[in-house]
């Protein structure tokens, strides 16, 4: 069998050329390249998707690299644009510089910004070493000696809202342990170092299991704050939970932030990228108003959020965007303007095709205010949609991977919904994929009262892979 050479923990891998099959006829239309794509087989649950820098930080509902990538080498050329137009923490990047592609990303979420741009950052690893070591020993040493400096530095420079929310979430001594970090990582003057380790101390909060915060299940956007918690030296410090009940959702050990930080930092740097002769241009913004030229980008690849904030971004990354400066209010705000938000008053409606105005008729027939939050998301995804049929090139292809939502029990059709408005902004839609999540690597939010056997849940447990064409 055919392979191919990829980078993996800063070597060359080699994968099964099958999951990159090209058509061998050269002829063939990239129309019915796509359609064939779209047909073939796009679960890839047997597959590795934590090379490269994919596993520097959890983020929820992460479609595997697999998936953008068969789209990237079969339906580009090398030297092509390809833009992720709600990028999240950055896999479709990632893969189109592996690919020796020119990458575009866009998002609203100021940590996926940060994330993605690290991924896709190369750095020097004697320096990253260097620069934690120090890290760590000025933090330890600020925490020892300096605590009435930092109680001080951190009444002046987080305000009263933000300091409630600190303090609930995070136990005294963690909080001073990471107020001491980031006192230091805010000091490197090297941007790419500082991001570098703004990111590792991300990722030692927003985690799916363990981490340094009061928090369970913050990764998957999904936050409660644990009953039974032992701090740093196995001291219990929250007991609200019979002993019976004490288990792996109730209860938690926090962990040194000094520790987890170096650790974090060892692990990523086995996945940092090699320099790349191609562009990357990442930009926080909205996608409904592009600054992109007309005609310029020869792929779309990219993940919408779900409706009606079944996917609550924000929710878990104010866990440590709050330690970067920003203000629980702002962020509550900031959390407002996400495609998919439940905020209605002064939103800008789109007239909608027939069949996605049916489904918000009847979900309006039950419930008139969700009604409302569900044509605010297909409004916003009707000039997403819009952008991207202007700023793609003719006879190229936009691949949109969505999941359906629930409300009020009615099904969302997200996936027809989305393929007509694709049709009404001028696109043809030859074909819409299917692909079977594992619910746990895709990390979607979770619950422990779930039917199984129902249609519902079934459909929840699919993914749409929709092919979006402009002749």
């Amino acid at each position: 069998m055919g392979e191919k050479l990829i980078y993996n923990s800063g070597k060359m891998i080699q994968l099964p050329l099958k999951l990159i099959a090209r058509s061998t006829n050269k002829m063939i239309s990239k129309k019915t390249r796509l359609v064939e794509l779209l047909a073939g087989d796009l679960n890839f649950h047997n597959s590795d998707s934590l090379y490269a820098s994919h596993n520097f930080h959890s983020f929820p509902a992460k479609f595997p690299p697999q998936l953008p990538r068969v789209f990237i080498e079969n339906l580009t050329n090398q030297n092509g644009v390809v833009l992720d137009p709600m990028m999240g923490s950055g896999t479709t990047i990632i893969e189109t510089l592996i690919a020796n592609r020119n990458c575009i990303g866009f998002d609203i979420d100021p940590l996926a910004i940060l994330i993605a741009r690290v991924k896709t950052t190369p750095v020097d690893p004697s320096e990253i070493m260097v620069i934690t070591k120090k890290v760590i020993s000025e933090s330890k040493s600020l925490f020892d000696n300096g605590l009435d400096y930092l109680k001080e530095y951190y009444f002046e420079n987080w305000d009263s809202k933000t300091r409630d929310f600190i303090d609930y979430w995070f136990d005294e001594i963690t909080k001073y342990q990471l107020l001491s970090l980031i006192f230091f990582i805010n000091k490197i003057q090297k941007e790419s170092l500082k991001n570098f380790l703004k990111v590792a101390f991300s990722s030692i909060i927003i985690t799916k299991n363990g981490g340094v915060s009061l928090a369970l299940d913050l990764a998957h956007t999904r936050p409660h704050r644990a009953k039974y918690v032992k701090s740093q030296d196995g001291t219990v410090i929250i007991d609200k939970v019979e002993s019976e009940q004490i288990n792996s959702y109730t209860s938690k050990s926090i962990r040194s932030p000094f520790n987890e930080i170096e650790k974090k930092v060892i692990n990523n740097l086995k996945g940092i990228l090699p320099q790349s002769i191609n562009t990357r241009s990442l930009i926080l913004g909205n996608t409904q108003n592009s600054p992109l030229a007309n005609n310029s980008v020869d792929l779309i690849v990219t993940s919408p959020p779900y409706a009606s904030n079944a996917i609550d971004y924000m929710r878990a990354h104010k866990f440590s965007l709050i330690w970067f400066g920003y203000s629980i209010e702002y962020l509550s705000q900031k959390r407002d303007e996400y495609i998919g938000g439940e905020l209605t008053k002064q939103c800008a409606f789109e007239p909608l095709p027939k069949f996605t105005e049916s489904i918000v008729q009847e979900i309006s027939n039950v419930d008139a205010k969700k009604g409302l939050v569900l044509r605010r998301y297909y409004s916003e995804m009707t000039r997403t949609i819009r952008e991207m049929y202007r700023i793609l090139k003719n006879d190229s292809a936009a691949i949109v991977v969505v999941g359906s939502s629930i409300m009020r029990n009615i099904d969302t059709q997200t996936q027809l919904c989305l393929a007509e408005i694709g049709k009404s902004s001028g696109f043809d839609v030859p074909k819409i994929g299917i692909r079977y999540i594992d619910r746990n690597r895709r990390m979607l939010p979770t619950s422990k009262k779930v039917d199984l056997e129902s249609q519902i849940q079934k459909r929840m447990h699919e993914e749409y892979v929709i092919g979006l064409y402009k002749d």
